[in-house]
């Protein structure tokens, strides 16, 4: 068998040819996809660009996983007051004929370290309210989505009804007040820093 021989200066030019293609590649592809730099914007016309994920979030979102599988199983026993806290009369009287003023507010709430706190809106039955809540580090916190009856006379032990009951770094949605009375959220931070929870809403009610 006959094996072709390459010239020194065939060697050379291919040499040469592999340089310049390689670094073509990192600068056009590499560079955009591993790094988020784009010096030349062929990166961002190919696309490469958009598999780059800083390295923030990567870690945000592991840690939001980690976070979220140590967390203990919430079950059924939890949501609302108990057995042993009669649903009071007051839960059954009828909506009234008019609703409170919509309204519509930003705040934060900043939960302590190892603590719980609330974070209450008094509602007429039958309100809606939009809201919307996130933690302002992606933390994962512990949270009862629940509602107190307003009653005529105060009681040791006040009947509520929790909706919704997570461990979770953010929450959406609509509510239909079933009661007059308040009804909000129990945060409760088991982290050794203070979190803070910015909080929208957006319906009838008061704070």
């Amino acid at each position: 068998m006959n094996h072709p021989v390459l010239e020194k200066s065939q060697i050379i030019k291919a040499s040469i040819i592999s340089f310049i293609l390689g670094a073509v590649l990192l600068v056009v592809a590499v560079m955009p996809a591993e790094y988020g730099m784009d010096p030349t914007g062929a990166g961002d016309l190919l696309g490469f660009n958009r598999l780059y994920v800083p390295e923030s979030d990567q870690d945000n979102d592991l840690g939001t996983i980690v976070a979220t599988v140590n967390l203990p199983l919430i079950k059924l026993e939890k949501a609302g007051s108990g057995p042993d806290v009669a649903r009071p009369v007051e839960a059954d009287f009828p909506a009234p004929d008019e609703q409170l003023s919509n309204r519509e507010d930003e705040t934060q709430v900043i939960v302590p370290a190892g603590k719980g706190i609330e974070f209450k809106i008094n509602m007429l039955k039958y309100g809606t309210v939009k809201y919307e809540w996130t933690t302002a580090n992606n933390e994962v916190l512990y949270f009862d989505f629940h509602g107190e009856v307003k009653q005529k006379e105060e009681v040791k032990d006040v009947y509520f009804e929790s909706y919704t009951i997570a461990n979770s770094n953010n929450m959406v949605g609509t509510f239909l007040a079933p009661y007059e009375g308040k009804h909000g959220w129990f945060f409760r931070n088991s982290s050794n820093e203070d979190v803070v929870v910015n909080l929208r809403l957006k319906g009838q009610y008061e704070l």
